[in-house]
């Protein structure tokens, strides 16, 4: 599928859909709990079914037939072995909490995915497993899927390298569930706020986890998941492509029902607009954000050591902006479903931007922008961060892989149109 995009502005009250990453912590957690758990405002995302489908292969059964509130029947905190080859599809988040979940097992497991998946890398993981009494290795011997798995996992202490907190995540949750408790020493650990969202779920779920500064957390073992009721909050991340297109564009957009006190790092959108020189305006104790656009945006430096998602969006903000924009501390964008630093700026390159690319920088220059046949590399950031891009450039964008917006945020293409955007899904 592809979309088309045309230069247009947006008008309207939206409400985002259930925050992606909350909702893969509470299926993995409500499958792995004692009893019931339900759970409301899900994202009903394809990332989510590939974990439902993961989860139930271990032994849960789960309920996703109302859209509005999922339910969740555990194991017992005893996952059995699988009857078929663990499949994450696309899911980065359920592709390595799968692997460390599979690791408790007295079992062999297999865990693979799509294509992307198959290519990102799991070799520090891999090794953290292997020194806590599990038996991991990749079939290709390259650190990437698919990962054959034998447990049980016992615990002890392990180091990881901090790039990327979805290797992180896993052995937390794992960690609770073995005989002797698991220790692991991070290396300067970016995109904490996943972390700080990974603990709450687990305590949410019954389970304790500390921290040194983010630099040495400790589960205690011998846990138990217990059942929980809870809320998935709106996806912040997801609100940042209208927030962003409503403030380069002569629009003004209300969001509701947004959680301020959420933990994504991308709860920060409002801000850096504001910073930017954006009329951003708060109501209702932050739960309604509204973003005018008209007026004059001005570079700013960002750190997006605890937002790598949003660099693409960025990418395209900056494009608007007086003087330069430069998005600092971005390695762990590179390790998503694509190495979304490269691919934004080749995309918007197209479409005539000014880009300078390092290791750790992107720095974006104001730039006017013209339609062009864009490459969605199969990554839904990409993806909608260009369908934005389409909304100031002049005639027409063309974007491929239009339907991956379903892994984050299933109803993007409706929500545009409501809001006025011209765009057209297409064959």
């Amino acid at each position: 599928m592809k979309f088309i995009v045309r230069r247009s502005s947006l008008q309207g009250t939206v409400q985002i859909p259930g925050n992606k990453s909350a909702t893969a912590r509470a299926i993995v957690l409500g499958g792995l709990a004692v009893g019931v758990s339900r759970v409301t405002n899900p994202l009903p995302g394809l990332d989510s079914f590939s974990i439902v489908r993961m989860m139930e292969a271990l032994g849960a059964k789960i309920d996703t037939s109302n859209p509005n509130e999922w339910t969740f029947e555990g194991v017992g905190n005893k996952p059995r072995v699988p009857g078929c080859v663990l499949d994450a599809g696309n899911s980065g988040t359920g592709y390595y909490i799968l692997t460390a979940v599979a690791s408790l097992i007295d079992g062999y497991s297999v865990i693979t995915g799509d294509e992307q998946i198959c290519r990102r890398p799991a070799q520090p993981l891999i090794d953290a497993l292997n020194d806590l009494g599990a038996h991991v290795f990749s079939t290709r011997n390259l650190g990437v899927a698919p990962l054959v798995i034998k447990g049980p996992l016992k615990g002890g202490t392990t180091k990881l390298p901090g790039i990327n907190s979805q290797w992180l995540t896993p052995l937390l949750i794992a960690g609770a569930l073995t005989p002797e408790g698991v220790t692991v020493i991070e290396d300067n650990l970016m995109e904490r706020p996943y972390i700080d969202m990974t603990i709450h779920w687990m305590k949410l779920a019954g389970a304790t986890c500390t921290h040194k500064n983010y630099e040495e957390f400790y589960v205690p073992g011998n846990q138990s998941y217990k059942a929980f009721i809870a809320h998935i909050p709106a996806d912040w991340g997801s609100a940042g492509y209208p927030m962003i297109g409503a403030a380069i564009t002569d629009s003004k957009v209300t969001f509701v029902g947004m959680d301020p006190n959420d933990f994504a790092g991308e709860r920060r959108y409002p801000y850096i607009l504001k910073e930017m020189g954006a009329k951003v305006t708060f109501e209702e104790g932050g739960t309604v954000v509204t973003v005018e656009g008209g007026s004059e945006l001005n570079g700013i430096e960002i750190d997006c050591s605890d937002t790598p998602d949003a660099v693409p969006i960025l990418a395209v903000l900056g494009c608007r902006a007086k003087g330069k924009t430069v998005l600092r501390n971005i390695g762990a964008s590179r390790l998503k479903e694509t190495d979304r630093t490269r691919s934004i700026r080749e995309e918007l390159t197209k479409m005539g931007a000014r880009l300078e690319e390092t290791a750790d920088t992107l720095t974006i220059y104001p730039s006017t922008l013209k339609g062009a046949k864009i490459d969605g590399r199969h990554d839904h950031r990409i993806v909608m961060a260009t369908a934005i891009a389409g909304l100031v450039a002049e005639g027409e964008t063309e974007i491929s892989d239009a339907e991956y917006c379903k892994v984050s945020f299933p109803n993007f293409f409706e929500l545009m149109k409501s809001l006025g955007a011209k765009i057209d899904l297409v064959p």
